[in-house]
């Protein structure tokens, strides 16, 4: 009886841990009179699969706390834990293997190295976990096709437009299969009709499962966001969930793609 008992009992599913979780974070910069918290307190909760877009006035520590939660800044206040995993007492070289393998990073100044062909850059992060010259170069290329890329593998950066080398910074981000995108402003160097291709590239990657977290002063760009934060002094101000955006049709367009007038209806 208990075995048939046993058979029709349904097990809880274990829940996933928040992707990120932060309790009581504080930044603290300066020593003395000149001391000041550019992060001052912050509780947050990101789950998988959010695409979050954080505002607010320059200096209000968007970009530190993006940064915090790169891992590229480690000297904190506060608990951080990483898929259910406390960072504290991380050594260096765990924090880079976290986010060599966890967490890609799209930025503003697209940070290609200039003296390296378009393929090359991309396969860097690649070079850094110790992947084969053949298999890196061949993945590269895979990403590259996938961003419309494929024929522009060997250019040189000067070569590309702004919005094709953010495409690429973006493809760079992607090679290691990172669950995690930090951008910081994608599109704060491009212009309106390359700014619509890069984020819908992001909005592709979050419909596939990436959880997303976008710095950007462009309140535009939030229609693409699950969820909106503004900042204020180090600290949350406002947080709001978004309902699903409609999904947009035939939104991609090549850059250099001329604008269709809309003619006008003769009222007369």
């Amino acid at each position: 009886m208990e075995e048939i008992l046993a058979y029709y009992i349904v097990m809880p599913k274990e829940i996933a841990p928040p992707v990120i979780s932060l309790g009581s974070l504080k930044k603290r910069f300066g020593i003395g009179d000149a001391e000041h918290y550019a992060i001052n307190g912050i509780d947050l909760t990101i789950e998988k699969g959010e695409f979050i877009a954080i505002m607010g006035p320059s200096g209000c520590g968007k970009t530190t706390l993006l940064n915090i939660m790169g891992l590229l800044d480690t000297e904190i206040e506060g608990e951080y834990d990483l898929d259910g995993r406390a960072i504290a007492g991380l050594s260096k070289w765990r924090h880079a293997r976290i986010r060599s393998r966890q967490i890609g990073f799209v930025f503003q100044s697209f940070n290609l190295i200039p003296r390296l062909t378009v393929i090359e850059n991309v396969a860097l992060p690649l070079t850094y976990k110790g992947v084969p010259a053949t298999k890196r170069l061949k993945r590269a290329s895979e990403i590259l096709t996938n961003f419309h890329l494929g024929e522009r593998e060997y250019y040189m950066p000067h070569q590309l437009s702004g919005g094709q080398l953010q495409r690429v910074a973006i493809a760079r981000a992607l090679v290691n299969k990172p669950s995690i995108i930090l951008a910081d402003e994608p599109t704060g160097n491009l212009d309106s009709r390359a700014s619509h291709i890069i984020m819908e590239e992001l909005s592709d990657l979050h419909k596939r499962g990436n959880t997303i977290i976008m710095v950007t002063h462009n309140p535009n760009l939030t229609t693409y966001a699950s969820r909106v934060i503004t900042m204020l002094d180090g600290r949350i101000d406002t947080d709001t969930y978004r309902l699903p955006v409609p999904s947009r049709v035939a939104t991609k367009k090549p850059l250099g793609t001329p604008k269709v007038k809309s003619k006008k209806k003769d009222r007369s």
